[in-house]
């Protein structure tokens, strides 16, 4: 099985209220091969939110209590992360997920990117929270990117 984020799925639940559908991804859905979670719903937020990025590092150095995630407000909101990263870790193996395509930059979702932490669109290298406890728990995470590209994917067809 494999588990998505449910924004790329055409879920209205970004911090914007709207979506970042990948059509491929919806059709991993639709074909049954695929669920749909939102680690920031899980951890308590509704839709739409203020946005929130990470202060210091990465989703690795939130975990190890290094690093906290911060709306744009300044509020701490790093407790909710880490709670919606564990509860999309408990569905991750509850479905036996075998990859999972998390949405890029996010501060929960990034895989490969997310944004510095200072509001202004600029990215650096890191991972968000959900996809570091994943990936710490031998989880396959890859990107929208990666997965529209093919690179190493899952086929929708088979």
């Amino acid at each position: 099985m494999i588990l998505v984020s449910s924004c790329l799925a055409g879920l209205e639940v970004r911090y914007d209220g709207n979506h970042s559908l990948h059509s491929k991804v919806r059709r991993l859905v639709e074909h049954k091969k695929a669920v749909t979670v939102c680690p920031e719903l899980l951890g308590g937020f509704g839709t739409p939110r203020e946005p929130a990025e990470i202060i210091g590092e990465s989703g690795e150095d939130v975990l190890d209590g290094n690093a906290r995630v911060v709306d744009k407000t300044g509020k701490d909101v790093t407790a909710s992360y880490i709670e919606g990263a564990e509860k999309a870790l408990e569905i991750a193996k509850r479905v036996g997920a075998t990859t999972i395509i998390l949405k890029e930059n996010s501060p929960s979702c990034g895989s490969s990117m997310i944004y510095n932490g200072e509001f202004n669109g600029k990215k650096v290298v890191g991972d968000g929270v959900t996809s570091a406890l994943l990936k710490r728990n031998g989880f396959t995470v890859i990107s929208e990117k990666q997965f529209v590209e093919g690179n190493g994917s899952p086929s929708v067809e088979s």
